[in-house]
């Protein structure tokens, strides 16, 4: 499908949609243009008689109940504000080279420069419209129509959309990447110049929001009703404009990627290799290094930097990305800001709020961390909290040292203790605290495979998270799981603020990255975590960071290895042999008291 082919496919589609609002329109005003003939019938003495006096009193009041319930909706749906995806908001003067870059990408696909541009702590860019009043949208300009649409000389055009990018884009793509990843995104601004295809996507985005609208909780039945039928109208209007508000979209889509192809083509084919390796970096950067220090309260504020160093040592350790970080050589996008550090904080925080749910902004419970200081603040501090838990657990179970055991008799914490206690003896039973039931293996499928003894303490280590969680205060979780209370939002004259102002707080985190983890993945965090305490205090290991798998334990400057199935083993089977003879090789002494958070 061609440039013109496309366009024209995208207009014939919209104008469908436009038909579909004007015989909406239409049919609300039949009732009124009946009554209006039948009350001029009466005041010409044409329409008279009983039966036409009846039909006036019938077909009036009808007429205005319609007219009026037709106001309502096309108010609420004018005034309904379209969602938004949260970005964050980048001024020309922020980025410059950035801006010329587009508008000099724009005049090649002979296309409207995009009106702004924004980053989303993501790895996509799309074209999003934010004409609408509430968005406050700048004049609108005289524009060039797509390809194969008639000239319109006295009709003012919308205003181009924004052009929001995904941020690890720029930190991790060369200039010339970046350029032919958004050629064909750019060229998308063509189609939304045309004033039928505009008006039709701004017709479906009000009927949308009208729908949001109508779903959100009211006070008094009142509005409620009356918000009921909007949204009934809206929902209706909404299913007969689906399936050509689609296949405008995607007449669309074709003429942009049509016209993009004149365009850094060779570059782009490239560039694409490079965007689904960003993705991957960027997803184990944000599940295996930023999940965990968001659970402490502490977030990453380099993300973007952090996926170069993800995505460099993927190259480094695999053998088809053999070639990607010689690259590295060649100038980055991230240039072509003015401050990229403000920019990769201002995002980072973004998407800790869009991924995990936390404050506006920094605060005492609350704060960035640097790389630098990630094994120290994030490593350590979630081992020891971890292992804290596991013994606050342990003392509620009543469990003491077994007899003749390796543990010390100092009554402090030790790894001997918590492997004494998972292993596994013939007839030997857990003891369970007055009033509470001992759970079994059987109560839980994720614990069905496991011995009597790691089941209830997993169940007990679910529970105590649970009420740790509940006794939080409103807005604010444990810092082993969620993040704290909210924060005063950063100041107005920053840098580079999330656009907050077009999205609900109230449903964070818009996009979890994680189901919550299951009582036996608790258990095996928490065994982990204490190995790994001892280990520090006891053997000279230190906490690390490992790019693509996130928190380490370091011996002797190196990563140590094959620790998860011994700690499986031991779950499972209740067999702690192989960690034993693990600590033993490290020189790690279960028998010493560790150091708790």
């Amino acid at each position: 499908m061609g440039v013109e082919a496309g366009a024209q496919a995208a207009r014939a589609r919209a104008l469908v949609v436009l038909r579909i609002r004007s015989r909406a329109l239409a049919l609300a005003l039949l009732p009124a243009a009946v009554a209006v003939i039948l009350l001029a019938g009466a005041a010409t003495d044409r329409l008279v008689g009983t039966g036409w006096d009846a039909a006036r009193w019938v077909v009036t009041p009808f007429a205005a109940l319609v007219l009026l319930a037709a106001a309502a909706i096309a108010l609420v749906v004018a005034r309904a504000r379209p969602a938004t995806s949260p970005t964050v908001p980048i001024t020309e003067e922020a980025a410059p080279d950035l801006y010329r870059m587009v508008r000099d990408l724009a005049d090649r696909l002979d296309v409207p420069a995009p009106s702004a541009i924004a980053l989303t702590p993501d790895c996509d860019s799309w074209l999003e419209d934010r004409s609408h009043r509430a968005h406050g949208p700048p004049p609108a300009e005289e524009h060039d129509d797509i390809a194969g649409a008639g000239r319109h000389p006295h009709r003012r055009h919308p205003v181009a959309p924004v052009l929001v990018i995904g941020s690890p884009f720029l930190w991790w793509m060369r200039v010339g990447e970046l350029r032919a990843v958004l050629a064909p995104v750019v060229a998308g601004t063509g189609p939304s110049a045309h004033p039928d295809i505009a008006a039709a996507r701004r017709f479906v985005r009000g009927l949308d929001a009208a729908v949001a609208v109508a779903s959100a909780p009211r006070r008094g039945p009142v509005p409620r009703g009356v918000l009921a039928g909007v949204g009934w109208a809206a929902r209706v209007l909404l299913r007969s404009c689906r399936v050509h508000a689609g296949e405008m979209e995607r007449g669309v889509a074709a003429a942009a990627a049509e016209r993009a192809q004149a365009v850094d083509y060779g570059l782009r084919i490239v560039a694409q290799e490079q965007v689904g390796l960003a993705y991957a970096g960027w997803d184990r950067l944000l599940t295996r290094v930023a999940l965990p220090a968001w659970r402490m309260g502490r977030w990453p504020s380099r993300l973007d930097a952090g996926v170069v160093a993800a995505l460099t040592e993927l190259s480094r350790r695999d053998r088809l990305a053999e070639g990607f970080a010689s690259r590295l050589g060649e100038r980055p996008a991230c240039d072509l800001l003015e401050e990229p550090g403000a920019v990769d904080e201002a995002a980072s925080l973004l998407a800790a709020r869009l991924f995990h749910g936390v404050p506006a902004g920094p605060g005492p419970e609350w704060s960035p961390v640097d790389w630098s200081d990630y094994p120290d603040e994030v490593v350590d501090r979630k081992w020891r909290v971890d292992a804290a838990r596991l013994h606050r657990v342990l003392d509620a179970m009543g469990v003491r040292p077994a007899p003749g055991s390796t543990a010390s008799d100092t009554g402090g914490p030790t790894l001997s203790r918590v492997l004494d206690h998972l292993t596994d003896r013939a007839g030997e039973k857990t003891p369970a605290t007055a009033g509470t039931p001992e759970p079994s293996p059987d109560d839980d499928e994720d614990l069905s495979g496991t011995t009597t003894h790691s089941a209830t303490l997993a169940a007990r280590l679910s529970a105590e998270l649970a009420r740790e969680e509940a006794t939080a205060p409103p807005g604010q979780s444990t810092t082993a799981s969620a993040a704290p209370a909210p924060a005063a939002a950063p100041p107005a004259g920053s840098p580079a603020t999330p656009d907050t102002a077009f999205w609900d707080d109230r449903a964070l985190p818009l996009f979890p990255l994680q189901p919550p983890r299951t009582a036996r993945e608790l258990l095996a965090d928490h065994l982990t975590a204490m190995v790994c305490c001892a280990a520090m205090d006891t053997a000279d290991a230190t906490p690390g960071l490992d790019w693509l798998d996130g928190p380490t334990l370091l011996h002797n400057g190196e990563r140590t290895a094959d620790l998860a199935p011994k700690v499986l083993t031991l779950i499972e089977d209740g067999d702690p042999t192989p960690l034993r003879a693990w600590l033993a090789e490290l020189g790690i002494r279960p028998e010493k008291p560790v150091r708790l958070a």
